[in-house]
């Protein structure tokens, strides 16, 4: 069972996105907030699996929310749903903890297997979302951002993987190699980059270019 928390201002928006993972049995919903600050006092008592935030909201946004939590150590894996196409506020979002961002117009299916995969420890972004990080993610060029060493050809595919939110199971499996084979990847990805997570590893491939290399841009 996957325990997901819903923090939007919008009470229609809150009720639709409860009405629908309600249809899942394997989806539990165990609160929602209309503010950012009712979401800073509501979500530490909770055994969150998944929440899922606004960006806009009353009182505290979405970043304060993300910012406040990390700060704590209490920021439960979390999926941002938006309306604005914003490039520098989603990576603003990845960077203070999110682990992935989601238009508020995307089908079931998609949200469904967003929330199972940012519970299960994977980064989600929706595919429009990536597009215009690419765009933004060419146009920085900060020294301090390159890796310190080059990641494999290998590697370079790992991450581009994880940009999609796949598990190292899946992984394994679309390479055709062993799943602690790829569990082993990750790890050199993250000491390369210098980051603890597969969140901060997608960002820093996206901000040095790489994924949009990977990409064929």
């Amino acid at each position: 069972m996957i325990r997901v928390f819903i923090a939007d201002d919008q009470l229609l928006v809150r009720q639709g996105i409860r009405a629908l993972l309600e249809m899942d049995d394997s989806i539990a919903i165990v609160g929602e907030a209309a503010d950012g600050v009712e979401t800073i006092e509501r979500v530490p008592a909770l055994a969150v699996d998944t929440l899922l935030l606004d960006i806009r909201m009353p009182r505290k946004s979405g970043i304060d929310v993300l910012h406040e939590l990390s700060a704590k150590k209490i920021l439960p894996p979390t999926l941002i749903l938006t309306t604005f196409d914003d490039s520098n506020t989603v990576l603003e979002g990845i960077r203070a903890g999110a682990r992935g961002f989601m238009f508020k117009d995307v089908s079931y299916e998609q949200l469904i297997a967003a929330i199972r995969a940012v519970a299960g420890g994977a980064t989600v972004f929706q595919p429009a979302i990536t597009e215009r990080l690419l765009r933004v993610a060419d146009q920085v060029h900060v020294e301090s951002l390159i890796p310190i060493e080059p990641l494999t050809p290998r590697e370079t595919e790992v991450v581009r993987l994880m940009s999609g939110g796949y598990s190292n199971r899946e992984i394994a499996y679309a390479l055709g190699t062993a799943e602690g084979t790829i569990k082993n990847q990750v790890s050199s990805i993250l000491a390369k980059f210098g980051v603890r997570d597969r969140t901060r590893a997608v960002l820093k491939a996206l901000e040095t270019g790489l994924l949009a290399a990977s990409c064929g841009r």
